[in-house]
């Protein structure tokens, strides 16, 4: 039970304020003391203040009906700023990628080549074979989130094996490659799997969850980075800081075929314009803000590369994302993330041995510095062995390696 005297004015100033005033300032003061440094991915920001006013405003209607001008308007500008014909808001990038494989593989039995650390692959719960019946055919990423031209063409099926073999109708790729730590895939690089795809009659869709992360790190224009692309899924609630949402970019005949398929699937929202006037103004006033999440997300790196019991490659930091190993057998992912939760910093294990930070805009240079000083702290409490750990109260999930 509160202290009666809870709300009791604690200086002259105190006094002069009205009550509502001094209860609003201790309670934003008890906020300063307990903020949460959040790093466990950039999908958990909260709406800006301008994003609140922007879905208040929203002009809508029925989306489902194709009426919602403000949905129009911003699937409009999307499609536009990826230098595609037409662009689709759907609920989420799981769902996006989703739609745009089942719309290239519009026949069961079909064969997508995708890399076997591939977002698609590893973490949409199968969905291209459970709803689709999509096979994937897997290839190798490398450390830098490609796969190697050649493994490419060597696993394309030969139509003469049509009857024992799949069919193959897909090249997926991932830019920026969140299980390679946000790698940035080169211009040249799409280029040269586009010009395979053509070649062989068939389509070319990037997951570009994080593709203007990419564009700013690789300074090449989002239209240019997507150019052989067929079809691209672009996250707006990861780096972007959106609340929700996704969109899918393509030629009007597949955006069409996608809408239907965005219907089947669940994802046909009503007023949905609320949602796209936050999604514009995070395009708008944060992919000015992604360069600095890159060079914080590198001052992390070196300073992470100064704790002895971990090995982090500061040079391969590209974009947002920091991995590190750690090498010291007394300090598990699980344990050190626990340990930082208590001193209000979040984040979550990449594996068995590493760890994942990732930056956002609500992330400051302070906020950087202060994680640093907390895994240094924790590194020391968990060597000592004497760590105690508490019931933890915000549910995170330590042992879930999702991205």
């Amino acid at each position: 039970m509160r202290p009666k005297d809870a709300l009791a004015p604690s200086s002259a100033a105190e006094l002069s304020s009205p009550p509502y005033a001094v209860a609003a300032a201790r309670a934003r003061s008890r906020r300063m003391v307990t903020k949460v440094v959040d790093l466990r991915s950039d999908t958990v920001t909260k709406p800006s203040d301008a994003m609140r006013a922007a879905m208040a405003a929203a002009d809508v209607d029925d989306d489902v009906l194709g009426a919602d001008p403000t949905s129009r308007r911003f699937e409009a500008e999307m499609a536009a700023l990826t230098g595609k014909e037409a662009a689709l808001f759907v609920p989420s990038g799981t769902m996006a990628n989703l739609i745009s494989v089942l719309v290239h593989c519009d026949v069961r039995g079909s064969e997508v080549i995708l890399g076997d650390t591939s977002h698609i692959h590893v973490y949409e719960n199968g969905g291209i074979s459970t709803i689709g019946g999509v096979h994937p055919r897997t290839v190798s990423n490398n450390p830098d989130g490609t796969m190697d031209i050649d493994k490419i063409v060597a696993a394309i099926r030969n139509p003469d094996g049509a009857l024992l073999y799949p069919t193959t109708r897909l090249i997926c790729l991932e830019n920026t490659h969140a299980n390679a730590g946000g790698k940035c895939l080169s211009v040249e690089y799409t280029d040269k799997v586009g010009e395979i795809a053509v070649n062989h009659g068939f389509k070319l869709h990037i997951d570009g969850a994080r593709i203007f992360n990419a564009s700013v790190a690789l300074g090449v224009p989002v239209h240019r980075l997507v150019k052989a692309a067929d079809s691209v899924s672009v996250c707006l609630s990861k780096g972007l800081g959106a609340p929700i949402g996704s969109v899918i970019v393509g030629s009007k005949a597949f955006i069409d075929k996608a809408k239907i398929l965005r219907k089947t699937l669940g994802g046909g929202m009503r007023q949905v314009g609320v949602l796209c006037a936050a999604a514009y103004v995070a395009v708008r006033d944060t992919v000015g803000k992604l360069a600095d999440d890159h060079r914080k997300a590198k001052a992390l790196a070196e300073g992470l590369k100064k704790i002895k019991q971990f090995t982090v490659d500061s040079s391969s930091v590209e974009t947002n994302m920091v991995f590190f190993d750690i090498v010291d057998p007394r300090i598990s992912p699980n344990k050190l993330c626990d340990v930082l939760e208590q001193r209000n910093v979040l984040a979550m294990p990449a594996s068995s041995k590493s760890v994942r930070f990732v930056i956002h805009y609500q992330i400051s240079d302070s906020d950087v510095q202060y994680a640093l000083t907390c895994v240094e702290k924790a590194v020391e409490e968990l060597l000592k062995g004497g760590t105690k750990l508490e019931h933890l109260t915000n549910g995170t999930a330590k042992n879930a390696y999702w991205h």
